[in-house]
């Protein structure tokens, strides 16, 4: 089992995946919404290092305007994030459990909010254990959950709750005795992708029309944690020895549980019995594009720790369906979308990676294996189990195990065209212990969002760099940007869909020296059409449809049910064969650099309309700073610089309104 989980090698970049995250993926969690783990997020804090940052999404596709019931957090469900840091124990060493609680302030209106009080008002409990699940310590018990963004006169206006919406964000977070910092509340869908696009037989990109995020304009719930390495790491260790310390890999998963008996009366329902498992999430996609309709609600119920030792579901790894479209021996020719992505069929014209074929086990019993993973006497038996398993060396294991620093799994930099030699030491993520999970290596340095070399691809494009850019292109341990990046660990701003298409097609196999077909062995520049058409390749969407956060807990604010994605503006006139006219309302977004400011910032304002708008700067208790009226935008972006000097540090509001008085976007401007 301890061989099982250390193959991983470079491939949890690997990861078959063609959809939303986790946005209604099995049969039965379809039905149950409220327990539906969507997106797992782990990532260093980009603001503040020495603390990790953990965004589990629950309830998925929330309309903004799905009044009056809005989705929430729900009673009779416990949320709980787990953390495995020591493969020498079984089970999770550390997990939060999140419960909730809802109440009536005033049950004599149908609306959610009136007179400054809330029905269907959530607070929560959260509650840690450090000894494996056998106990649990209350750290906080009335925990704040902001209400819907539910319109402007439900929040802002006086016959509400008289504030704003930053403002409710920023009053909801709270921090525990040993520095931590938890959110629990509604937020933009911080994850991207066209839907629409996937769905139809894998169009993506859209062939025909313009890809469209399916997520925009969509909320979730979110529980954020940023918490302390300190209070993560496995015990027992000190500083980390250099950024590939194994002793600072954490595995990290999220789950729903529900009570087992349900009993419906009129008007009421009651639970009761032991709590079961519903739903689980740790890679993206895992359980939507890997797991067969068959198996998703079986896999929902599995622990990682369980999932390890079922041996049926490793054949959705070793050959994933994804695999079909990818082979123009197969299925390739039927879906045009990702005719770029190609997986090797004859690499190194030697080894054929395709759907069903050997990979590697060619080499089983070759002494060039001797002294690398794939050796019989270190971790051969589980690598090469047997022909036809083509994906038994990377896409098997990036889902078990974590990638270990040990040869084949190097970059190629320094390996002089032998793949099984010892390369450029990349990434240590390795944790021998459990199945799907996150997996993140604490001590890998930030990238700051503005480094001009921070890329959404993540461990691919650090792969790149440490391939191509003279700074990086040796052999030592160092940092390169984005080795913070998916898969180890995930930010928000990464790109999985993209990333995952690419290692099912084949490039972290590239990476490590299995070049593409189109590459013979010993020439002069692995770097072929093939390779360049996999990392070019885009699904069309490619960023949220908001701007994250600067700061804890870094997700948008949700979207409004009375602003520009709160449905249709319905125009009044009627067509000539009956019915409304819907017209689109005309979409404008605001962002300003940089943020925080300390004199000068940048106003970027991106319109797919000629329009005219308004620019206000409002303090946080309302009042207005500054105003610019009628400035006429053409379509695209248009930007202009304020000079910010002469007001005092604060947070602001940017405002946006379009000349017919209706909120177009808005953005939090920091001033230091």
């Amino acid at each position: 089992m301890l061989q099982k989980i250390f193959l991983l090698a470079f491939y949890v970049l690997a990861f078959t995946g063609l959809q939303a995250s986790s946005h209604r993926e099995a049969p039965l969690i379809a039905n149950d919404p409220l327990a539906d783990n969507v997106d797992l997020y782990a990532f260093r804090s980009p603001d503040n290092p020495d603390f990790i940052t953990i965004i589990a999404t629950y309830v998925p596709l929330q309309l903004p305007h799905g009044g009056p019931n809005y989705y929430s957090f729900g009673t009779n469900i416990r949320y709980e994030i787990h953390i495995d840091n020591d493969a020498s124990k079984p089970g999770d060493e550390i997990t939060y459990r999140f419960t909730f609680s809802q109440m009536n302030e005033d049950p004599t209106t149908f609306f959610n909010v009136r007179l400054g009080k809330q029905n269907l008002k959530t607070t929560y409990r959260l509650e840690v254990s450090r000894d494996g699940g056998l106990s649990f310590t209350t750290v906080i018990t009335e925990g704040i959950v902001p209400p819907n963004n539910i319109g402007a006169r439900s929040i802002s206006g006086g016959a509400g709750l008289n504030t704003n919406y930053a403002s409710l964000m920023s009053g909801a977070i709270q921090t525990t005795n040993n520095g931590m910092k938890v959110f629990c509340g509604p937020s933009d869908d911080p994850f991207f992708v066209d839907l629409g696009g996937v769905f139809d037989l894998g169009n993506l990109p859209r062939q025909n029309g313009k890809p469209r995020d399916g997520i925009a304009c969509l909320n979730v719930s979110t529980i954020a944690l940023q918490i302390p390495i300190f209070a993560l790491r496995k015990e027992g260790v000190g500083a980390p020895t250099n950024i590939l310390d194994p002793n600072y890999v954490i595995g990290v998963w999220a789950s729903a549980s529900r009570p087992q008996i349900r009993t419906l009366s009129a008007g009421s329902e009651s639970f009761s019995g032991d709590f079961v498992q519903v739903s689980r999430l740790g890679m993206p996609l895992t359980n939507e594009a890997v797991i067969p309709i068959g198996f998703k609600d079986y896999w929902n119920g599995l622990t990682p720790y369980q999932e390890i030792a079922d041996t049926l579901l490793d054949g959705f790894f070793f050959n994933p369906e994804l695999a079909l479209y990818m082979d123009d021996r197969l299925f390739g020719t039927a879906v045009p979308a990702m005719s770029k992505l190609r997986i090797q069929t004859a690499s190194l014209q030697g080894f054929d990676f395709g759907y069903g074929k050997d990979g590697l086990y060619g080499l089983k019993g070759n002494p060039a294996l001797n002294g690398t993973a794939l050796d019989d006497a270190i971790f051969g038996t589980l690598l090469l189990p047997g022909p036809g398993k083509a994906r038994s060396v990377d896409l098997w294991p990036a889902f078990h195990t974590g990638v270990p620093n040990v040869p084949p799994y190097q970059l190629a930099t320094g390996k002089n065209g032998n793949p099984l030699a010892a390369g450029k030491p990349f990434i240590n993520n390795f944790l021998p212990n459990g199945g799907d999970m996150l997996r993140l290596n604490m001590a890998v340095p930030v990238t700051p969002r503005n480094d001009p070399k921070f890329s959404s691809l993540g461990l691919i494009q650090a792969a790149v760099l440490g391939l191509t850019d003279p700074q990086f292109a040796n052999t030592n341990i160092e940092f390169i940007p984005n080795m913070d990046g998916f898969p180890n660990g995930r930010r928000l701003e990464d790109d999985v869909t993209r990333i995952e298409l690419q290692a099912v097609a084949g490039v972290v196999l590239a990476a490590i020296g299995l070049w593409y077909d189109d590459y013979t062995a010993g020439g002069p520049n692995p770097v072929t059409p093939n390779l360049i058409n996999v990392l070019t390749y885009t699904t069309g969407v490619e960023e949220n449809d908001a701007d994250f956060g600067t700061s804890f807990p870094y997700v948008a604010e949700p979207w409004s049910g009375d602003g520009e994605c709160g449905g249709k503006l319905i125009s009044g006139l009627q067509n000539p064969g009956g019915g409304i006219i819907g017209l689109e309302r005309p979409k404008v977004s605001l962002v300003n650099f940089p943020n925080p400011v300390s004199s000068n910032t940048t106003f970027r304002i991106n319109s797919i309309v000629d329009t005219k708008v308004k620019l206000t700067l409002n303090s946080q208790d309302g009042k207005t700073i500054m105003e610019l009226n009628n400035q006429s935008f053409g379509i695209g972006d248009s930007q202009f610089t304020v000079d910010l000097s002469n007001i005092p540090a604060g947070i602001y509001f940017a405002t946006a309104t379009s000349l017919d008085g209706r909120i177009a976007a808005y953005t939090k401007v920091i001033k230091i």
